[in-house]
Formats: structure tokens, C-alpha cells, sequence
């Protein structure tokens, strides 16, 4: 029964090890911002679509 259930974290630790690895060359945008854009956005679509009435 312990074989057949420890096989699950084994088999994990290469994710967790994927993710947890910073890449220093990577772009780091707040994620506040890309929520900011999203609504922008949205609100930018809905003008147009008013505007285009």
C-alpha cells in the first residue's frame, strides 16, 4: 500500500524543482499590472463597441 502512494511525490519533484527556479534573463511584470491592462482593455472594448453603435 506505501509503494503505490509514494510514487506520486516522486514523480512531482521535477515540477516543483521546474518552478521554483528564477531565471534571472526573465521579464518580472507585476501582477497588479497585467490586472490593470485587463481592465483597460475591457473598458477600451466596450467604448468601441458603444462608439460604433
Amino acid at each position: 500500500m506505501s509503494g503505490s502512494q509514494s510514487g506520486g511525490l516522486m514523480s512531482s519533484a521535477g515540477l516543483v524543482r521546474y518552478f521554483d527556479a528564477e531565471d534571472r534573463n526573465a521579464i518580472r511584470i507585476n501582477p497588479k499590472t497585467i490586472v490593470a491592462f485587463g481592465v483597460l482593455f475591457g473598458v477600451l472594448v466596450q467604448v468601441l463597441n458603444l462608439v460604433s453603435l
